[in-house]
């Protein structure tokens, strides 16, 4: 018989996520389960309970039902005590769970007899493991949000403006952390034509942070910073005293600060003191995504908006709930990759394989028995360095272009004294007029040669189409010079063969010229934002 899968409403104040959407319904239900969703549910996201009913979910009305009627329970936020009381004992719950922070919620799951994936849990580094990291999925909505919360309470335009009535400078964005959510938020905030800069203790994110339109802001001070998991570690001492003063700076040029510093298990560390608060220009604004782990300035109230010292301190702590819609999309998505590995015969029944690093990570209880914390996955050894390459054997001396070596002073000297005999020769016997001809013949090859040479590889084929089109422009122009001109005796007009060979060789031109450019200017295009 087919397990059903239960989404409660969550009773979570301010929570607008729902765990499933009507489309993930229907996925589900291929996979062979049956689904029933809490009346309103969706409400605030958006969602109806008609939507849930087209999609083939039974909707209930009550919670308790469908607490007690559910073989899994699919959630967002952890169960609240109520919730546990009535959760069937045996099931399984698939949600946020952060067990280091809830020991007390661990052990009633515990008593319950209950099999608990946390998908807080799930172990990152694993590559496959990408599509179940709801991590990941809420943290870009929520580096997303906090731009547009921040642009909400500043007071000008985030892109410097020119206009009759003045000019308006941009606004300069300070990013504290680029994680996740810090990349999303640098990506939002480059975009609407901020100057934005960015800070991490991992030194390899600032490739990313430059390639989002954001500046790299580096500590004075010489440390690696990157911890297990796509997380930070904690730094030393001084560099954290580096980095403090770093952040001064920063604070007294800032116009807006975002600040998502966060590692698992521990309280958010203090970035923004009181006193860089008080040095910030009047009308700017603190972001701080880290608010519900007591924020990573000091002054801030976790899930209020204040004003202290002139400056706009935002800790709320449901930023990705304020996109309910997209985040239950992405989360419902996120827990779909989840159901697919415990189902893996699409037979509407999970079986939990502790033997599956990624399952083994998410699963903190199983069937009452506490399994977190998971033991350290055994990453695979990375690839041995391939050996140099022997040097090549220099090439025998006075034998000029051997072995790949470069040409000897004796070979060069041949080349070049054979080049002028040939010219000598052309010039001697030649005709005036040919001579003057493969002049600018040679001088064509030898420039075209040193221009396509020089140029980049990733823009040779776009240059090569601008160079197909002049080079029609050129085989016109030779045309020109071989034909005799159109005036005149009947004598110097050009036969019937040389007209129908210029007209012919016009058309080609023309498709050719306006191909070229075409193709050039679609190339080009790729490259511009």
């Amino acid at each position: 018989m087919p397990q059903i899968i239960g989404v409660p409403k969550e009773t979570a104040a301010g929570e607008k996520r729902v765990a499933t959407v009507p489309e993930v319904v229907e996925k589900l239900i291929k996979l062979g389960f049956q689904v029933k969703v809490q009346s309103g549910a969706g409400d605030a996201a958006s969602i109806s309970d008609d939507a849930y009913r087209a999609a083939g979910a039974e909707v209930v009305a009550d919670a308790a039902a469908l607490w007690d009627g559910a073989d899994i329970v699919f959630k967002v936020r952890p169960p609240d005590d109520a919730e546990v009381a009535l959760m069937r004992e045996g099931g399984t719950l698939i949600g946020f769970v952060w067990p280091a922070q809830n020991p007390g919620l661990m052990e009633q799951l515990a008593a319950r007899k209950a099999t608990v994936l946390a998908i807080d849990s799930l172990p990152r580094q694993l590559s496959r493991a990408q599509k179940m990291d709801a991590l990941t999925s809420m943290a870009g909505v929520s580096g997303y949000r906090a731009v547009i919360e921040a642009a909400n309470a500043f007071g000008r335009f985030f892109n410097g403006q020119i206009t009759a009535a003045g000019k308006v400078p941009p606004a300069t964005v300070f990013i504290a952390g680029a994680g996740v959510a810090g990349l999303a938020a640098i990506g939002t905030a480059a975009n609407l034509g901020a100057i934005v800069r960015a800070n991490d203790t991992r030194a390899e994110v600032a490739d990313q942070v430059a390639s989002l339109g954001g500046e790299f802001v580096k500590v004075d001070y010489e440390e690696e910073g990157s911890g297990g998991g796509g997380y930070a570690k904690v730094m030393s001492e001084g560099f954290q005293q580096a980095q403090r003063e770093m952040y001064a700076r920063q604070a007294r040029e800032a116009d807006i600060i975002i600040t998502t510093a966060l590692i698992p298990g521990k309280p958010a560390p203090k970035l923004i003191t009181a006193e860089m608060v008080r040095s910030m220009k009047p009308g700017s604004v603190i972001v701080d995504m880290a608010a519900e782990q007591g924020g990573n300035c000091e002054l801030t109230e976790p899930g209020e908006a204040v004003v202290k010292h002139g400056v706009t301190i935002i800790g709320y702590t449901d930023l990705a709930s304020r996109l309910a819609k997209q985040s239950s999309t992405l989360y419902s998505n996120n827990l779909l990759r989840v159901a697919e590995e415990l189902c893996k015969n699409k037979d509407g029944a999970i079986t939990v394989n502790m033997d599956d690093d990624a399952i083994r990570g998410l699963t903190v209880i199983k069937d009452g028995e506490v399994t977190w914390p998971a033991p350290p996955i055994k990453m695979p050894a990375p690839p041995p360095k391939p050996r140099a390459a022997a040097p090549a054997p220099a090439a025998t001396k006075g034998h000029g272009h051997g072995g790949g070596a470069p040409m000897s002073a004796r070979g060069l000297a041949i080349v070049f004294g054979l080049g002028a005999l040939a010219f000598l020769l052309v010039g001697l016997y030649a005709p005036a007029s040919f001579l003057a001809h493969f002049t600018v013949f040679v001088l064509a090859c030898f420039i075209g040669y040193m221009v396509i040479w020089n140029v980049t590889p990733s823009l040779h084929t776009p240059l090569m189409s601008v160079t197909n089109a002049i080079s029609s422009i050129i085989a016109i122009g030779a045309l020109i010079q071989i034909a005799p001109p159109l005036t005149g005796t009947g004598a110097d007009r050009p036969s019937t063969l040389i007209l129908g060979m210029a007209v012919f060789a016009l058309a080609l031109t023309a498709i050719n010229m306006f191909g070229g450019f075409a193709v050039t200017r679609r190339m080009l295009a790729m490259f511009r934002k």
